[in-house]
């Protein structure tokens, strides 16, 4: 791979902000997650609402979420809301319902509306969503109208609460490209608090632009960036290194971009080796960040 330098950064750029996912720690207590990643030397947390580690669903959750605040601002880790869990409404099938589904809907809005209170009661900026899959046999527009619809209604919570929705584009989803969210913001009448979470592993799989120009089509209306090695065409979520990214010149674009909110490792399979892979992801980004 031959390097390349990307764009200038200015001097008043400071460091990136790096994470990691707790989907990538699935055999850790949460509280446990948030001291390994504090101790590596992580600046914040990516907490996807699940089963195991915080459920939205959980009869206590007030109680948990301000246990997990205490927690948090104790370790000075800040945090993103994930909502990315594939089975936690359809043991099943992965991510349905979504905002588009025929039936079950309002179960989608009912969990969203769920982690942007938990995102405002722990201070995060923001709560991580995407599409999911189109029902079978809608039409484009019709699966276009109800998605908007669904995130129209999302908004609105939000607005409410001062938190804003970082929509996800997700291989083989229904919006899998930074254009699609884009074209889904246009639809919404371009809202100051729907924004994107770019996944660099999944600009690097799909995506027609290179990956460079997603970062600059995306950058405007950043909220959330994950990260991840990966190959094209080619789903799946690898260390650093055993994909095929060149990744100082993504680093230097996002600080090129200005963009100030966490750089998250997300690496599902990590959780057998968890501890020692969020150790190898920090030491490879700090390496491969631009001074």
């Amino acid at each position: 791979m031959t390097p390349s330098h990307g764009p200038a950064i200015p001097e008043s750029v400071s460091r990136l902000r790096f994470g990691f996912g707790t989907n990538g720690f699935a055999h850790h207590r949460l509280d446990d997650v948030l001291t390994v990643l504090a101790d590596l030397g992580y600046d914040s947390v990516g907490l996807t609402l699940d089963h195991g580690h915080l459920d939205p669903y959980a009869a206590d959750l007030p109680r948990q979420v301000a246990h997990l605040a205490r927690r948090l601002d104790r370790l000075g880790l800040a945090v993103m809301v994930e909502t990315g869990s594939p089975y936690l409404l359809d043991p099943w099938r992965k991510h349905i319902p979504t905002l588009m589904s025929a039936q079950g809907a309002e179960r989608r809005v009912d969990l969203l509306a769920r982690a942007v209170r938990v995102a405002a009661d722990l201070g995060a900026p923001a709560v991580h969503l995407c599409s999911g899959p189109a029902p079978e046999s809608m039409p484009e527009e019709e699966a276009w109208k109800r998605l908007a619809a669904g995130c129209e209604e999302v908004l609105g919570i939000a607005r409410e609460h001062g938190v804003a929705l970082g929509f996800e584009p997700e291989p083989y989803m229904f919006v899998d490209t930074v254009q699609r969210v884009m074209d889904l913001r246009h639809r919404l009448g371009d809202p100051d608090l729907f924004g994107i979470t770019l996944d660099i592993g999944h600009a690097h799989c799909v995506e027609e632009l290179p990956l460079l120009d997603c970062v600059g089509l995306a950058a405007p209306h950043l909220v959330n960036v994950q990260i991840e090695d990966m190959k094209r065409g080619v789903h799946e979520h690898l260390g650093f290194g055993a994909g095929e990214i060149d990744f100082p010149p993504v680093l230097a674009a996002l600080k090129a971009s200005g963009y100030q909110g966490p750089v998250s490792v997300e690496i599902q399979g990590a959780s057998l080796n968890a501890p020692e892979v969020a150790h190898r992801s920090l030491e490879f980004l700090k390496a491969a960040e631009p001074c």
